[in-house]
């Protein structure tokens, strides 16, 4: 029965994958990788030997009506990104919607997603949170920070390790040194590393070493300001 399979991989350790998703991926016609180099790794260490083609941003307008009509003749394809689950920041969606579109089966395996145990692992509240990836490098960032600023949500982002005290700074200066937040790297590897406190600790924490790994920042937000002694009562208990 033609599906296409989203399967989570390792974000960091190799063993973070799901017996379910090795199975998926031994078991379809074609696997979708968004790095067939970086994927191969996974592949070979779990000897799954399946025909694998390059999706990525580049290339996913043009090759996305072929895939979807070899799904309608009837293939089994899974889509895997280099880390963690497709259409996260990832390519995923537009093929999705495509599929979706023509009447194609889609199942997303759950899986290996970096922000999930950054927000856990945070301190921050997790009851309520929003996840907004990467901001605009350029055209629309102070737009976007300046529509975050009433947000009382935890916000979730994605940031490159080379961008991470500037984007601290940003934040710092839209929203107040005193912000609560927590920093995620390498996260499941050796070296991982969870850095809590203020905004202005952090940039002094960061900005006096070298950062490597994929980063996930993760923000308090706005405190209500009937609840602001509350909170910081019980922050300092």
């Amino acid at each position: 029965m033609s599906k296409l399979y989203l399967v989570p991989t390792p974000i960091g350790n190799l063993e973070d994958i799901s017996l379910r998703a090795i199975n998926i991926l031994k078991s379809v016609d074609l696997i979708l990788a968004e790095d067939t180099r970086t994927s191969g790794f996974l592949l070979k260490h779990y000897q799954i030997s399946k025909p694998l083609h390059s999706h990525h941003k580049f290339n996913e307008h043009k090759t996305v009506e072929n895939i979807v009509n070899r799904l309608k003749a009837g293939e089994t394809i899974a889509l895997i990104s280099d880390a963690g689950t497709p259409a996260i920041s990832d390519p995923g969606f537009f093929l999705v919607k495509h599929c979706v579109d023509q009447g194609v089966e889609v199942e997303c395996l759950p899986g290996a997603t970096a922000f999930v145990p950054a927000l856990v692992n945070s301190g921050l509240p997790n009851d309520r949170f929003c996840f907004e990836g990467f901001l605009p490098q350029k055209k629309g960032r102070k737009s976007r920070l300046a529509e975050l600023v009433e947000e009382t949500r935890t916000m979730i982002f994605y940031e490159s390790p080379h961008r991470l005290v500037k984007t601290l700074e940003q934040f710092a200066e839209v929203m107040g040194t005193d912000r609560k937040a927590s920093v995620s790297r390498e996260i499941s590897k050796l070296h991982e590393e969870n850095a809590r406190g203020t905004l202005a600790e952090l940039i002094t924490h960061f900005s006096s070493k070298t950062v490597k790994g994929e980063i996930v920042i993760v923000l308090g937000g706005k405190v209500i300001e009937k609840k602001k002694k509350e909170y910081i009562k019980k922050d300092r208990q």
